[in-house]
């Protein structure tokens, strides 16, 4: 038997049983390291504000549209954040593989069943430190909305929202050669940003962050914006802080109805383009060249080389057993913490 991370109802997680696969011809098994918490995402499935759980996604349409829900509680192993060692192969397989670190997708379990070729596209990097395996899939979302923000050298970005990914946001655009002011209510994570390079931080509820971008870049305002926060106050700001004629590229995972958002000040009156960014899919001009994989890998890569810092990122490090205690917080105390992982390897003495 295994052990997951269930959310039986909104606000409600527990760790129980389940039956672990059997392993096939061609399949690998993979026991489970560490688990990383994306504290937007599974949120929105730990408190029940995620719209598959009120619509349903009909895939075909690319349409949320009435009627049953594409999930409903309990809701079992949410979580796209993980790494592991392979200990078993099937039949087919070299065995040669079993011991190897591998990265990947298959929720807050213990152990998971793959195929062998899903798992050597995903063998972890020699000489990275295992547990930065969990920042794989959020560094794609990053590298994606860097990707469809098209920085160019010199130019001055501003990231809203200095969490996880809007951390690995900041730092990635640093790298293609911007000046990058970050933008967050949490003293923390604004302290983190400019220990990370960060040029300037702002905080949103005592700085007007439109007016001071322009103060620093002689009126112009910011060549691109990437919204990560998902607070629909920080997109209307970011509106409000691009340059005219420019981009707000938005990452974010926004939830429920929107507040305000003035489309007929600054959106209309400066010709800004908002451009949505999500790991489904990369910018039509880029898709002959990057996928999802690539974007995985050049984060991993990218940390082995020391050229982008993400165990910094890691407040938190706790029992898999302690799940419930680590969603609580995330949700109820977002300023205690900001990389929460969950280890699941035996404890001392087991």
């Amino acid at each position: 038997m295994g052990r997951l991370v269930r959310f039986t109802s909104p606000r409600v997680a527990e760790v129980v049983d389940f039956e672990e696969a059997p392993l096939g011809a061609g399949d690998i098994r993979l026991e489970t390291l560490y688990s990383g918490i994306s504290a937007g995402t599974e949120l929105t499935a730990y408190r029940g504000s995620n719209p598959y759980l009120s619509s349903e996604w009909d895939a075909e349409r690319r349409l949320f549209v009435p009627g049953d829900s594409t999930h409903a509680y309990p809701l079992d192993a949410w979580g796209y954040e993980e790494v592991g060692t392979v200990t078993e192969v099937g039949e087919g397989v070299d065995p040669g593989l079993i011991g190897a670190l591998v990265w990947g997708t298959w929720g807050h379990r213990s152990s998971a069943v793959r195929p062998a070729q899903w798992v050597m596209e995903r063998v972890m990097p020699d000489g990275l430190d295992p547990v930065v395996g969990i920042f794989a899939k959020i560094g794609a979302i990053g590298l994606n909305a860097v990707l469809d923000a098209d920085i160019h050298v010199g130019e001055t970005v501003v990231v809203f929202g200095a969490g996880v990914p809007g951390q690995i946001v900041a730092q990635l655009a640093r790298l293609n050669g911007a000046g990058v002011i970050s933008v967050d209510l949490i003293p923390g994570r604004r302290e983190l940003a400019e220990r990370l390079g960060a040029s300037l931080t702002l905080d949103p509820a005592a700085d007007n962050v439109a007016e001071r971008v322009r103060e620093v870049t002689g009126n112009r305002g910011a060549d691109v914006v990437i919204e990560m926060s998902g607070s629909y106050h920080a997109l209307q700001e970011a509106v409000r802080t691009a340059a005219y004629s420019s981009r707000v590229v938005v990452g974010g995972f926004f939830q429920g109805s929107a507040t305000p958002v003035r489309l007929g000040e600054e959106f209309h009156h400066n010709r800004i383009s908002i451009v949505g960014s999500q790991i489904s899919g990369v910018a039509p001009a880029l898709q002959h060249r990057w996928n999802e994989l690539r974007m995985s890998t050049t984060a991993l890569e990218l940390a082995r080389e020391g050229r982008l810092d993400l165990t910094s990122l890691i407040t938190h490090t706790l029992p898999a057993e302690d799940a419930p205690a680590a969603f609580e917080m995330l949700d109820t105390s977002p300023e205690s913490a900001l990389q929460v992982v969950l280890d699941y390897r035996p404890a001392a003495g087991e």
